[in-house]
């Protein structure tokens, strides 16, 4: 199963901070968007295994674009 990290704004990625193949824990940061000078950190909802990082720094995302796929 699979849970999917969605962006709730338009934004910028800074950083990527997981990659796939990466153990992430609930709440633990998975990438770091910024919009209007705030660094808004993007966490893991469920502990699992980053499957797909979709977004690379540097890339400006769109409110409802998927950006990371995290496998149960």
């Amino acid at each position: 199963m699979a849970h999917e990290l969605i962006a709730e704004m338009v934004a910028n990625v800074l950083t990527v901070v997981a990659a796939p193949g990466a153990q992430v824990a609930a709440g633990e940061a998975v990438l770091i968007l910024e919009s209007m000078k705030m660094e808004i950190p993007v966490l893991a909802e469920r502990a699992g295994t980053v499957a797909a990082v979709r977004v690379g720094a540097g890339d400006v995302v769109q409110e409802g674009d998927i950006l990371v796929t995290i496998d149960l």
